[in-house]
């Protein structure tokens, strides 16, 4: 695979990597260096990309900016009682253009991703998603996009891209390939009520931070169900960051996103992870280490991936059958990990590129509301999602 385009991990991080214990994460990782050149991925199943670009951030000033700290931290944690092999496969510097840039990316990830490998992605502003986005174009039908995000990063289409909003671009450029996008830890206050109201008319999902704090699991499903999960920083709440990262009094707190990027290491389906809008300070330590934990959750999650999604066989799963009103609702529990799925109905059997939806994750409670007479609302948004394919 041709990655020319890809700049070597700088001297300075390998030689702190030298000083490191034997048993530290930097020493068991493949590494692209000058002098080796990229590794050689055929038994690589996670990658780590560095994408130097924030030239779209609504607040770039035109500092630059490097991600040796973060990986001078990654590398000096202990990894868990892993398989998984992992490569870091160096930067993607700023192209001549903004477009350069995400031509890059996406061939990165276009590549990686055919070949089995779980790019994580270190930016730069978060539009860089928007590269991802693009990346999945000829690999599959439809794609769904999970955002931890204060905002939804919906904007203005007609305008040009920027870190706040890339979303619609993602919405409304061709070819259209968006099934579901999902916004996790949003603040209401971030955000106008006319984006509100667009998320609820798309059937699009979103989840208010103090909902997601009061319980953590109610976003498993979806991230479950996600192809591509995007962070933003500034989700993060500012007690947890350095002082050039904060944004907000309220957000999420580092034991909640790390339980979110293990819940996306989890999912069957995630196949690449980005984490944005890092920008680095003097006193630079307190995120560093939080994107280095990120890291670590997310591929302690890939190590214990269950393959538990696998309903040919009887022996597999249990299933159960409600009523809610004149609908009947399937719901199918894997015997492996107890995680459940609700069956979606197709109104077109024909061409449906929908077809893998067909299973939706849900939470053992959407059984027991349906139990009760309720609709789950996941099921409801992608039933209508479908209705209005």
């Amino acid at each position: 695979m041709n990655f020319s385009f890809l700049s070597p991990v700088s001297d300075l991080v390998l030689a702190h990597n030298e000083l490191l214990s034997a048993q530290a994460l930097g020493r068991k990782i493949k590494i692209h260096t000058d002098q080796n050149g990229i590794p050689d991925l055929d038994d690589v199943q996670i990658a780590v990309i560095g994408v130097l670009e924030n030239r779209n951030d609504i607040n770039f000033i035109g500092a630059e900016f490097q991600l040796d700290e973060i990986r001078k931290s990654f590398y000096s944690l202990f990894p868990g009682s892993w398989s998984t092999t992992i490569a870091d496969l160096g930067d993607i510097h700023k192209g001549e253009s903004v477009e350069d840039t995400y031509f890059a990316l996406k061939t990165a990830i276009n590549l990686l991703v055919k070949k089995g490998v779980i790019p994580i992605v270190l930016g730069g502003s978060q539009d860089l998603t928007y590269a991802n986005y693009r990346a999945y174009d000829n690999l599959i039908p439809m794609v769904n996009i999970v955002n931890i995000d204060s905002k939804f990063d919906l904007g203005d289409s007609t305008r040009p891209i920027k870190n706040n909003s890339f979303v619609g671009k993602i919405i409304l450029d061709q070819p259209y390939n968006l099934f579901n996008y999902a916004t996790i830890g949003y603040q209401t206050y971030f955000n106008s009520q006319e984006e509100i109201d667009l998320m609820e008319s798309l059937y699009f999902e979103s989840y208010r931070l103090g909902e997601v704090s009061n319980d953590i699991s109610i976003v498993e499903p979806v991230l479950r169900d996600a192809n591509i999960v995007s962070v933003d920083l500034t989700s993060v709440r500012s007690s947890e960051v350095s002082l050039n990262q904060k944004f907000s009094p309220n957000g999420l707190d580092g034991k909640e996103i790390c339980a979110i990027a293990r819940y996306a290491g989890i999912s069957n389906k995630v196949s690449s992870f980005g984490v944005y809008e890092y920008k680095p300070s003097n006193d630079d330590e307190l995120t560093v280490m939080l994107i280095s934990q990120m890291l670590w959750y997310f591929i302690e999650g890939v190590n214990y991936r269950v393959n538990d999604d696998d309903f040919t066989d009887d022996a597999n799963y249990q299933k159960y059958i409600t009523l809610v009103d004149s609908d009947e609702l399937i719901f199918y529990k894997s015997n492996k990990t107890g995680r459940w799925w609700i069956e979606i109905p197709f109104l077109s059997e024909v061409n449906n590129k929908l077809k893998r939806h067909t299973l939706l994750p849900c939470m053992h409670q959407d059984y027991l509301d349906a139990c009760n007479n309720k609709v789950p609302d996941r099921w409801y948004r992608a039933f209508r999602k479908n209705c209005i394919q």
